[in-house]
């Protein structure tokens, strides 16, 4: 069983010419259509966040300027980042999605879910737009997640680091957060010795890699460098920033990989989860539209038991080394940590 909830209308939310546009929903919506679910399919309700729980992750004070901002017609935030009159009625749309897709997998107690909204999330920090993103769509749904009990999982396989998430859970026990992401590559953060606070040693893991890398590259990032902290940490949920562009057609970076390689990966964000209805995707970046598409697809197939694979995954491309030295100064970077004296220590 599948679970989006969306598309709603986004229309609003458009600057033309803009490579994070509408389209790209309609993109998602065909790969959904591609794999023919029919009752299998469910949508869930379309939930607007309220301010309680935005501020779990953004300041009360960022969220006015951006509501008035949008009130008063909208315009460009950043050099990358725009919004309309409609922006912040859609962004909390948006923002709310993913705890109405949570919401529907309890009550069913089985399937994944894929929350198909824009504009995305993960560059979102506490208190600034960035990159294409309003609010923290992804750090919304986990916030509520952890307020409730629960140890979430994010990964984010997005080509570009999801620096705001890092950031909001960057001293959070109950969030494990594991991206892999091209390198050097916009927003210039994600190195391996960014590791987390001091109440959340290790539970930031970074795996930058190299422009060329193929998907074998990736998978051998997560299984040799991520699963053994992710076993350690013994998530609840998973939650996955999907941005699919790292496509080797996506014109918005330099990895090579194909639907084939997502269809994997969702086989490994799968196995992570600790039982049925545990696992929510949220869509990030993918801005051919084609590409994005079949990735979609394949993703949600393997994540489902099916076979819709239209590309092979991709293999023989650089990175293997940079796994191999990300993960030792990831190590020295934690021995560091744990070396540095604490005020306690300290005292005379």
């Amino acid at each position: 069983m599948l679970v989006i909830n969306g598309p709603t209308d986004d229309s609003g939310h458009q600057d033309p010419g803009h490579p994070e546009r509408p389209d790209r929903v309609t993109a998602v919506m065909a790969g959904i259509a591609d794999l023919h679910l029919g009752s299998d399919l469910v949508v869930a309700p379309e939930y607007s966040a309220t301010r309680a729980e935005l501020t779990r992750v953004h300041e009360g004070g960022y969220l006015d300027e951006l509501d008035m901002f949008c009130y008063e017609g909208g315009g460009d935030l950043d050099e990358d980042t725009y919004a309309t009159y409609k922006s912040w009625s859609i962004a909390r749309f948006a923002a709310g999605a993913g705890i109405s897709a949570v919401d529907t997998l309890r009550q069913r107690n089985d399937g994944v879910a894929f929350v198909v909204t824009r504009p995305p999330g993960h560059h979102a920090l506490r208190d600034r737009a960035m990159g294409f993103c309003l609010l923290n769509n992804i750090a919304v749904t986990a916030a509520k997640l952890t307020s409730e009990g629960e140890r979430v999982l994010i990964i984010d396989w997005d080509v570009h680091h999801g620096n705001g998430t890092q950031s909001i859970f960057w001293n959070d026990p109950n969030v494990l957060y594991v991206s892999t992401h091209q390198w050097p590559l916009f927003p210039g953060s994600g190195t391996p010795r960014e590791i987390g606070g001091l109440d959340a040693m290790g539970l930031t893991l970074n795996i930058p890699l190299p422009p060329g890398a193929t998907g074998d590259v990736v998978r051998q990032a997560i299984d040799e460098a991520a699963t053994p902290v992710i076993e350690k940490f013994g998530p609840t949920w998973v939650l996955v920033s999907a941005g699919f562009d790292a496509h080797r057609d996506d014109p918005m970076a330099d990895l090579k990989l194909t639907s084939g390689d997502f269809a994997e990966l969702g086989r490994m964000a799968f196995g992570f989860a600790p039982r049925p209805g545990r696992l929510a995707l949220f869509l990030e970046g993918g801005y051919d539209l084609a590409a994005l598409q079949g990735s979609v697809a394949a993703t949600l197939s393997s994540m489902l038991g099916g076979e819709y694979q239209p590309e092979s995954p991709s293999s023989g491309g650089p990175g293997s080394e940079m796994v191999f030295r990300a993960r030792a100064e990831r190590v020295l970077a934690l021995r560091q940590a744990e070396e540095v004296p604490t005020d306690q220590d300290r005292v005379i």
